[in-house]
This record gives C-alpha cells, sequence and structure tokens, in this order.
C-alpha cells in the first residue's frame, strides 16, 4: 500500500508540516501565508563601491502619498492646493509646510523628485516598488528586505534578517527565495512580535520532549520528500525557536523605553514602528520596513492630511536624532517612498487621485549626501522633466549603498533568472 504521504502535492506537504509544528509547539512565529521556495544561487558577492549601509528602514506611504503636499510643492501654481513652500536649512531648497522638523534636516536629506511608474493600481504599484518586477500570476519575486539577508547573511543569528512592521497579507516578502530569508511580521509596532510565548501547560521539560518527538516523526517524511521546501521548513522552524529562547527578543518591545523616548517618536503608529526599527536594526536586524497608510487621499485631502504627515515629520525627525546619538545614522539607510503620486488638480471632492506619472521618494544616513534634491518636475508637478527614476532604480539605489551585487543572476526554482533590482540602475551621485 502506498505511503498517504506521497499523495500531498508541495503546497499541502508545507501546510502538513506548519500543523504538526503548531500542535506540537504550541507556538506560530512562522507567517501562515503561503510561500515559494528556491534554491538560489550564492556566488561570491562582490562589494559595490559605494557600500556604506548595513541595514535599512525602508517607510513605505500606503496609499500614495501626495508628492505636491511633501516633497515638490508647487505653492504658486493653483494645482499646489493650499500647502505652502517652507525654506529648509539648505539655502534655495524648500519643501511642503506639513514637514517642518524634515526641513530643518535637510542637509542630511536627498530627495528624488523624479520618480516614475507604469501603474496607477495600490497593489501592483506597491508590489513594483518593493521588488522591481511586475505582479504576475506564476510567480511571486523577492522584496529587498530578503535580498539583503540572502546575500549578507544575518548579523543577529537570533534574530530575523528582516521584519515588517504593520505590512499587509499581499506583500510579497521573501519571495522564491528560501524561507531562512523569510521576514517576521508584526502587525502593530505597540505590541511587537505575536506568539512568542508557549502555552502555560507547556513547561521547557514538556516543549523539548515534543520536539524530540517532532523530530523522529518528521525523520522518515522528511527522507522521502528531500526537498528544498521541507528543508527550508525545517530550518526556519529550528529558528524560531531560537528566537523563542534569546534575550534579543526583547527587542521587539518598544514598552522597555523611556517615556521621554516614546513622547519624541510620538504616540501613533508611525512614531511607534520607527522607534521599534531603531531597537530592532541597533540588536543587528538587517532591514526593517514600515508601512504607514491613509495617503489615498480622493476626497478632503487637507482634512487628514497635515495630521498624518505631522506625525511622519516627528517620526523621522526623531529616527534620525536617536540614531544619530547612538552611532547608527552612518550605517543605517532610511528610505521613504510611496507607491505612485497624486495628480495636481485637486478634484470635485477636494482630494487628489492616482497620478503614476511622478512621485517623489527620500532617502538619508549610511552614506548619502544631504541636502540635494535630485531630478525635477514640470511648473504643476505632472510630469518628470528631469531624472526619470523608476521603482527599479530607487532598489538600484538601495542595494548600491548595501553593496549588493546588482548584476549577480540568481535563479528560481523554474530556472528563470533574476536581479536584485532588475534592470535597475543605482543614482550613484546620491552618495557621499
Amino acid at each position: 500500500m502506498r505511503n498517504p504521504h506521497s499523495r500531498l502535492d508541495g503546497v499541502s506537504r508545507r501546510r502538513f508540516i506548519e500543523s504538526i509544528a503548531k500542535t506540537a509547539f504550541g507556538v506560530s512565529v512562522v507567517p501562515v501565508s503561503e510561500v515559494l521556495f528556491g534554491s538560489a544561487a550564492q556566488a561570491a558577492v562582490a562589494a559595490a563601491p559605494g557600500k556604506k549601509a548595513e541595514h535599512v528602514i525602508y517607510l513605505m506611504m500606503n496609499g500614495a502619498m501626495s508628492h505636491i503636499d511633501t516633497f515638490d510643492p508647487k505653492p504658486d501654481k493653483e494645482e499646489g492646493g493650499e500647502t505652502k513652500a517652507i525654506q529648509t536649512s539648505v539655502p534655495g531648497l524648500s519643501i511642503g509646510e506639513h514637514l517642518p522638523t524634515l526641513a530643518s534636516k535637510m542637509d542630511q536629506l536627498a530627495i528624488i523628485r523624479s520618480m516614475t511608474t507604469e501603474t496607477g493600481a495600490h497593489e501592483q504599484g506597491r508590489y513594483l516598488m518593493r521588488t522591481s518586477y511586475k505582479k504576475i500570476g506564476t510567480i511571486r519575486h523577492p522584496f529587498m528586505g530578503s535580498w539583503l539577508t540572502h546575500f549578507e547573511g544575518k548579523m543577529n543569528k537570533d534574530l530575523p534578517g528582516s521584519v515588517i512592521i504593520g505590512g499587509g497579507s499581499r506583500h510579497p516578502r521573501q519571495g522564491y527565495l528560501s524561507a531562512k530569508v523569510a521576514p517576521a511580521p508584526v502587525a502593530n509596532p505597540a505590541t511587537g512580535l505575536q506568539n512568542t510565548k508557549s502555552p502555560k501547560y507547556l513547561n521547557e521539560k514538556n516543549f523539548e520532549k515534543r520536539r524530540r518527538l517532532i523530530n523522529q516523526f518528521e525523520s522518515g517524511f522528511k527522507k522521502k520528500f528531500a526537498t528544498a521546501e521541507v528543508n527550508a521548513y525545517t530550518d526556519y522552524y529550528t529558528e524560531a525557536v531560537r528566537l523563542l529562547k534569546s534575550p534579543d527578543l526583547e527587542a521587539f518591545d518598544i514598552k522597555k523605553e523611556e517615556s521621554s523616548v516614546k513622547e519624541a517618536y510620538g504616540a501613533n503608529r508611525i512614531g511607534q514602528g520607527c522607534l521599534l526599527a531603531r531597537r530592532l536594526v541597533e540588536k543587528g536586524v538587517r532591514f526593517v520596513e514600515i508601512e504607514h497608510g491613509g495617503w489615498d487621499n480622493h476626497r478632503d485631502i487637507y482634512d487628514s492630511f497635515n495630521n498624518r504627515a505631522g506625525q511622519l515629520d516627528t517620526a523621522i525627525g526623531a529616527l534620525l536624532d536617536d540614531l544619530k546619538q547612538r552611532g547608527l545614522l552612518d550605517k543605517t539607510l532610511i528610505v521613504l517612498s510611496s507607491e505612485f503620486g497624486r495628480t495636481p488638480k485637486i478634484n470635485a471632492n477636494a482630494g487628489r487621485d492616482h497620478h503614476p506619472g511622478c512621485f517623489s521618494s527620500m532617502l538619508a544616513g549610511a552614506g548619502i549626501k544631504g541636502g540635494q534634491i535630485y531630478g525635477q518636475t514640470d511648473e504643476i508637478g505632472k510630469s518628470v522633466e528631469d531624472g526619470h527614476t523608476y521603482p527599479q532604480d530607487l532598489n538600484a539605489t538601495i542595494a548600491y549603498g548595501c553593496g549588493l551585487p546588482l548584476e549577480e543572476e540568481v535563479f528560481s526554482p523554474n530556472r528563470r533568472p533574476f536581479k536584485v533590482a532588475h534592470d535597475g540602475a543605482p543614482l550613484k551621485s546620491l552618495y557621499s
């Protein structure tokens, strides 16, 4: 009689092992979403000339943040709306009035005003920004955090290489790369990483007993189905158990911070997210993505924009100061972007609509030469006039700053070659 396990397809086998691990260990640190794996080639990595960044904190403005009301104001035009421009710390450079803290720190920032993309759909736009590839049904591509862990390895053996704070369920995560480079998801920065404590009925002695039993139970299964997927999940569970027992697990708990520090960042999602990101990079996490939503302002844009932009301004300002004080800013690259921009024309509902034609991004830290504007839009912020920069170019700029091999090909499970930033070209002039 055939072994019933032989009838399981790849997805079923993964779910089978996942369910066994949850039952045996009484914990659920591993993400439950389906993941695709591949045996990516690990060739020698040649450091890029601009290598400076050991960590990346990436802020994704989910919903498409208005470039005209933030980093590319048009105060003398009707399209500029209610937003006025304010002088920054760099003579001759202005940004939107909703970002006064960042204006005072312009000498530390590089702003790209010439971002452009081909899609005005949220999900597809975010996917392209995170992976450098268009979203298709046959494969899922890795996001930049998994690429960084894939090439550079983990700095802290107990903590994940990357973390997503507030990321949605449709995040590409590690794509076709191994589960060993999967990011850890944190839904709410205030509560940190969930399900990290064993149930009361499961003491240390029983926990270890269950581990031995599950290893015995899995041995035959893993021998029969010796696939990269099964081995990767086994490795991931091993790392999950190590994380549960690590003293560095407290890095996920912002309650450990002093009240004055928490107040400096702001008592809101983006402030708490930036504080958690600082705690994580301080303990060796390479890449932290923070998702900050609420920018899809089709209606009454200024009813909520001022407050949301103000929270962002305070949070990034505190993050820059905190990283600098702790000696981390020189090796931590901060990136802020969105999936696309918003129309210069204010619509009939007093809002701005989707606009992939142009938008803005911001970089700071780790070798970035502050006080500069890259690219230019036209007089009303509708089209890019100079320095066209695509999502894959921004990702190539991040990869270049981290010293990742832009030309190295990594093969997916179906043997298709991919690169860390597709065909993007890094903006080397942003680095000092």
